[in-house]
């Protein structure tokens, strides 16, 4: 029997049995012409295509099946669908976890929504108007992705053909999971759950996707088996329910990542459960008070590793829910505390497996490839980013958000007041969405508003300790070429949110040798790579007021090889030495 690939439920903090996987085998159409809906050809109507995809991997990659490197523009998917006849009288919502860039979907012919424009952000579609319980239809979907439009965020996917410097191989089209759900009429379509980690209670407030007169909403919460909390009320948008803990709260935390269970109910007048939903939740607190970072109210020092979430074989798509949670174990195992989880949004599995182990992260968009000075980039990009911290804002390990990462390139004072314009639309649009986090409008350079201070430097140890020296007092360095762009330093905790990434390769681990990339190429030995990463750390936890730092990377990735680990996740270094030197943290931070 054909095992479906990656199988488990892609959103553990949104639960419902009724639920059909939809990975798998589909067929597929490349369409270079981009004429897949004139006369004539009319796509959207296929009843199957010629090539076959496994999904959810995208067609640039290994365990697709397919393995096309170069550029797709347009393609096509199909694949037929049987909705269960249980499923009469309930909404029938299709979800996407990812599909990159702009898509539409057909079912029997019928096109079921407006486009979705976004490669990172998930979304649903619901289709219940154009399929019947009991019946089988076909499912199309167009996909179109111009990589090298200056208007599209793509993260590092690498605008040439062969990959080259800090830019990789491409991905295209679906790369999460696709499944169905059969939803009540009146059942919740998401919440937000905020935990107030000073007031030992969560405050959940739902959304429905209609709302009945008389139907109630029902929050239980667990530990373990046992409910600890009930609240009842109203089933009205918008309108919370409040969870008080009794006696002694249970924070989450690196070192007790504690999850409380939640069960989010549906209840009709009569007093049938009409829907009912499988949840989580931690109770932390995350705050800033002058240039420190807070955690329950504690200060919070972070060693964070830059993680980009490729892989040999799926590209952007884990091989499996194990290799998630496999990446987060090696990070901590190396003596990092979380990640910047860099230029790519991960998949709700990878959250949920750092919300299980206790491991902080940064949550970033896919920006690059998205000019902010330009109209029709913020155009996509605000709203795809808005998809994106709607989605993700109820997992407890994701501790500040970054828009954009490195802005750089502006060439003029009207430049960058568009530039500013972007970043602070796109600060405030991450507030008004979630206030309970800091955002870091721009990971390194140009600051317009930002609740933290980041820069980045590969400079070696004692350049390094140079920069801070001249950063005055704060230590606070701003590279010269970007000091005319940037917003004055207003005492915000201060990060060295990229260094390091020393290049090194491993003996016989040379794939990308032609046109291998990192950070310096004058280390000879691996006693001098330790020495300098020291230097670079001493320089570091030299700054007082710094609040922490992130190393570049986790891994290789393809030809860039400055990873603690290979591409293939097997080691380089010797990892006691490594874990030993990532460990350290200033006196006031150890003290806490």
């Amino acid at each position: 029997m054909y095992a479906i690939p990656r199988p488990e439920h892609p959103r553990p903090q949104f639960e419902r049995d009724s639920w059909i996987n939809l990975n798998g085998e589909w067929s597929y159409e490349f369409d270079f012409g981009g004429s897949g809906r004139d006369a004539g050809r009319e796509l959207f109507k296929s009843k199957g295509f010629g090539g076959r995809i496994v999904v959810p991997f995208c067609p640039e990659s290994e365990l697709s099946g397919v393995g096309h490197k170069d550029f797709i523009e347009n393609m096509w998917y199909h694949r037929r669908i049987s909705i269960p006849a249980e499923w009469a009288g309930r909404r029938v919502i299709l979800h996407f976890g990812g599909v990159d860039y702009e898509s539409e979907t057909y079912i029997d012919g019928a096109s079921v929504a407006n486009p979705h424009f976004g490669g990172s952000a998930s979304f649903e579609l619901d289709i219940t108007p154009f399929v019947r319980a009991g019946e089988c239809h076909d499912l199309v979907v167009r996909v179109h992705d111009n990589t090298r439009s200056g208007d599209e965020p793509r993260g590092k996917q690498c605008c040439d053909f062969k990959s080259r410097g800090c830019s990789y191989t491409r991905t295209t089209g679906i790369w999460q999971t696709v499944w169905l759900e059969a939803v009540a009429p009146e059942g919740l379509k998401r919440v937000q759950i905020v935990p107030d980690f000073d007031g030992s209670r969560f405050i959940v407030t739902p959304s429905y996707y209609s709302v009945a007169d008389g139907c109630r909403f029902r929050a239980t919460l667990l530990d373990g088996d046992s409910a600890v909390a009930v609240a009842d009320g109203a089933a009205i948008d918008g309108v919370p329910a409040v969870l008080q803990i009794p006696g002694e709260a249970k924070p989450w935390s690196p070192e007790s990542p504690f999850l409380y269970g939640l069960r989010l109910e549906v209840v009709a007048p009569d007093g049938d459960v009409v829907d009912s939903v499988r949840s989580y939740a931690g109770l932390r607190k995350v705050h800033v008070e002058g240039d420190r970072f807070f955690l329950n109210n504690r200060p919070l020092y972070f060693r964070l590793v830059l993680d980009q979430g490729f892989y040999p074989d799926g590209i952007w798509t884990a091989p499996s829910d194990e290799a998630l949670r496999r990446d987060i174990e090696l990070s901590m195992a190396a003596g990092f505390n979380g990640a910047r989880l860099h230029q790519k949004v991960f998949e709700e599995r990878f959250h949920y497996w750092a919300d299980r182990l206790g491991y902080l992260t940064w949550g970033e968009s896919a920006s690059w490839g998205c000019n902010p000075a330009k109209t029709p980039a913020a155009r996509n990009f605000l709203p795809e980013w808005a998809e994106i911290v709607e989605r993700d804002r109820n997992h407890p390990s994701i501790v500040a958000w970054t828009p954009f990462n490195e802005t750089w390139g502006v060439a003029s004072a009207a430049e960058n007041r568009e530039h500013q314009r972007t970043q602070i639309d796109a600060y405030n649009l991450c507030k008004a969405i979630d206030p309970t986090r800091p955002v870091n409008d721009a990971s390194g350079h140009i600051h317009a508003l930002t609740d933290l201070w980041t820069t980045h430097s590969y400079s070696r140890g004692p350049q390094l300790a140079k920069e801070f020296a001249e950063g005055g007092e704060k230590g606070v360095w701003t590279p010269e070429r970007f000091k005319a762009w940037t917003c004055p330093y207003r005492g915000q905790p201060y990060i060295l949110d990229e260094f390091g990434g020393l290049k090194w390769i491993k003996e016989g681990d040379a794939a990308f040798a032609d046109n291998t990339w990192g950070y310096g190429n004058d280390i000879p030995d691996l006693d001098t790579l330790y020495r300098i990463i020291e230097e670079e750390v001493d320089a570091i936890l030299a700054v007082p007021n710094m609040c922490g730092w992130c190393y570049t990377q986790l891994t290789d990735v393809e030809q860039e090889q400055n990873g603690i680990y290979c591409y293939d996740r097997t080691e380089k270094f010797d990892m006691a030495r490594i874990r030993a030197i990532f460990s350290r943290e200033p006196k006031w931070a150890a003290a806490n």
